[in-house]
């Protein structure tokens, strides 16, 4: 009597959600996505045809499970694997100092402060909440910088941006005649020479080196 077992296990799978890790990386075993499989003996062996994911993965994935039993029959079914990346971005930066030009004025961008911000997939974007100043902002400013990675993850970092006026401002004279009195003297000040002198951001005092004269 020659006794054989014909009959093919029974596969069952589930459908399994896992998280990247830091390096942006997760793998699974057969035994995550089976679902109860059985067989009418019993079962040799489970295997999965995708085991390892990256940032390429991330989404739905059908991975194939295969049950094979003591007796070398053999069945499958597939599960969706979705891999998820939530791991935020590493926000990184850096001070800065900068010079306002002969306007007043001085535009800075995302790339100025980050410092070389990372993330386990890939960063999607930098963001600054603020990348003019002008004369108002003349000492330290603080700003901030937005990391949105190519999931979604969002990280942020603060950097002192330092704003420096080292424009000379532009002094304008012009030529005068005054009168002695008659006592043989005569005074002027600074705004009678003064030919509109400007600055890039404002002139605080204007003066002469001699302002009395006599005979």
């Amino acid at each position: 009597v020659t006794v054989e077992d014909n009959v093919n296990p029974t596969a069952v799978c589930q459908d399994i959600t896992v998280q990247l890790n830091g390096a942006g990386t997760t793998t699974i075993v057969a035994a995550d996505i089976d679902g109860g499989s059985s067989d009418n003996c019993a079962i040799a062996s489970i295997s999965a045809d995708i085991t390892s994911f990256d940032c390429s993965h991330v989404g739905s994935n059908v991975v194939t499970l295969t049950v094979t039993d003591v007796n070398g029959n053999i069945s499958t079914c597939t599960a969706d694997v979705t891999v998820e990346d939530n791991v935020d971005p590493t926000a990184l930066c850096q001070n800065i100092t900068v010079q306002l030009d002969a306007l007043g004025t001085i535009s800075i961008t995302a790339n100025d402060i980050d410092n070389g911000s990372t993330d386990n997939c890939a960063v999607a974007s930098l963001v600054l909440d603020e990348t003019s100043f002008d004369c108002s902002e003349v000492g330290l400013n603080t700003v901030i910088l937005t990391v949105t990675d190519v999931n979604g993850n969002v990280s942020t970092c603060s950097a002192q941006v330092t704003v420096e006026d080292n424009v000379n401002p532009n002094a304008l004279c012009q030529d005068i005649t005054v009168q002695l009195n008659a006592v043989g003297n005569a005074s002027i000040v600074a705004g009678q020479i003064n030919n509109g002198s400007t600055d890039n951001c404002a002139i605080a005092s204007i003066s002469v080196n001699q302002n009395t004269f006599d005979c």
